[in-house]
């Protein structure tokens, strides 16, 4: 007898793979799109980018699967207790053997993907301290050269512009042309902010736009726009969208203007305002000096009313009337100084002219005696003699004088110097016997010679 639940076994068998893919065929046709809400549970974000988490209501859980290329799409950060729709397909894991879904898309339930982010970028960089006060920058008063970031087709820019054409400012204004709406806006009004910051002498950037949703605005809301905005080295003004309007480019700038027009009228004042707010100045220094000056008088006459200081005024005179003693008993000491000075000035004037008649007479008797001795050196000096046309002698070389004959011999060269001039001679013979007799009169030479 045949077992007939064994047969049944038997027939059909399937392997587990086989089994596997009749069940993803037939739930993957029967959920080609689905959209299913659930609270996040177990995430986990892989370095990839893809994204694997759990959606669980109060009796199930299904898990889920993010590939990166659709969660690079999302404006939102997930975590763990979110609730979120999510639509996608569904997909069974054959390793394992379960059913998951596949995430095509995700938001918020009960709350806009957009404001989530925009909540989830606001707390991240408030707790970074992106938003203190501390860290705002003041506008120039009498501004320059101001950029701005924006569309050069919005309205945004002309609101500007003619704002800032009726105020009193000469401005030089540079433009950066930006998208301000759509995908690649963020990246370009980042290196708007970035270009206008490296150029020297730029007192401020408006960055801007006109109204809209919260999508049209939302390039305003990018981390990258944010951070370009607290990085750039000049004051930045955010002027997006309408008075109701707010982003996180506006908590992040040093100052936040309800609409483009608003921003223009904040960096330049018209120039009325501006004199007037001179003068008001003006008026409320000199009425605070006045105050000041007022009540120093006042406690000057309190304190000099009080009686401790009526003591001191009674010491003051009589430290008065001591000065004035002291100041006589100065002046005759300083008088009596000018006596002995006087006196001693005289005495030393007499003293100076016998000196100096002493000195003159001697210096007399010292030039007599130095005229004397110059006339005797003058009569025994050689020129003197040679005036009356007598010569000298030399050695050929002018080095050694010849005085006498037994130095000359023939053939020699000789050097004969007159009182005014000399001549060069050679010295053909030699008499050294022969006297030579006094052409004036017929007295010899050495005879001559005696007598003188």
């Amino acid at each position: 007898m045949t077992d007939f639940s064994s047969s049944i076994l038997r027939t059909n068998v399937l392997t587990v793979s086989e089994l596997t893919q009749l069940v993803r065929g037939t739930l993957e046709a029967a959920f080609p799109s689905v959209a299913v809400s659930g609270e996040v549970s177990n995430f986990h974000k892989h370095p990839s980018g893809h994204m694997y988490f759990s959606l669980k209501d109060e009796k199930s859980q299904v898990r889920a699967v993010m590939w990166r290329s659709d969660a690079a799409r999302l404006k939102f950060a997930v975590k763990d207790g979110q609730q979120l729709i999510c639509r996608g397909r569904i997909n069974v894991y054959e390793a394992r053997g379960e059913y998951q879904l596949i995430v095509e898309a995700a938001e918020p339930q009960g709350k806009g993907a957009l404001q989530l982010a925009f909540e989830q970028l606001k707390e991240k960089l408030k707790a970074e301290g992106l938003f203190d006060q501390a860290r705002k920058r003041k506008l120039p008063l009498l501004p320059k050269r101001i950029g701005i970031v924006t569309s050069p087709r919005g309205a945004a820019l002309i609101d500007i512009l003619r704002t800032l054409e009726r105020r009193f400012a000469k401005l030089e204004v540079l433009i950066y042309p930006a998208r301000v709406q759509g995908e690649g806006a963020a990246a370009q009004i980042v290196a708007g902010i970035e270009a206008l910051g490296k150029i020297g002498n730029l007192d401020a950037i408006i960055v801007g736009r006109g109204g809209g949703s919260i999508e049209d605005l939302w390039a305003f809301n990018e981390e990258i726009v944010a951070r370009a905005i607290a990085r750039s080295p000049v004051p930045v003004i955010s002027a997006v969208g309408h008075e109701v309007d707010f982003t996180i480019a506006d908590f992040v700038a040093d100052i936040r203007a309800s609409t483009p027009t608003a921003a223009a009228e904040m960096v330049v004042e018209t120039e009325a305002a501006f004199v007037e707010r001179i003068d008001n100045l003006e008026r409320r220094a000199v009425q605070s000096l006045r105050f000041e000056i007022g009540e120093r008088r006042g406690e000057v006459v309190t304190l000099a009313q009080h009686r401790i200081f009526q003591n001191y005024k009674l010491k003051l005179v009589n430290l008065g009337q001591d000065v004035d003693r002291l100041e006589e008993r100065a002046w005759e000491v300083v008088r009596g100084e000018r006596r002995r000075i006087a006196d001693a000035r005289a005495k030393a004037e007499l003293a100076a002219e016998r000196i100096g008649g002493g000195f003159r007479a001697a210096l007399r008797d010292k030039q007599g005696a130095w005229e004397s001795l110059a006339a005797k050196l003058h009569a025994l000096s050689p020129l003197a003699v040679m005036r009356k046309g007598y010569a000298l002698c030399w050695s050929a070389d002018g080095g050694r004088a010849v005085i006498s004959i037994d130095a000359v011999a023939a053939a020699d060269e000789m050097l004969v110097s007159f009182y005014k001039g000399e001549f060069r001679c050679r010295v053909e013979a030699v008499d050294r016997e022969k006297e030579i007799e006094s052409r004036a009169g017929g007295v010899s030479a050495k005879a001559g010679a005696e007598d003188e």
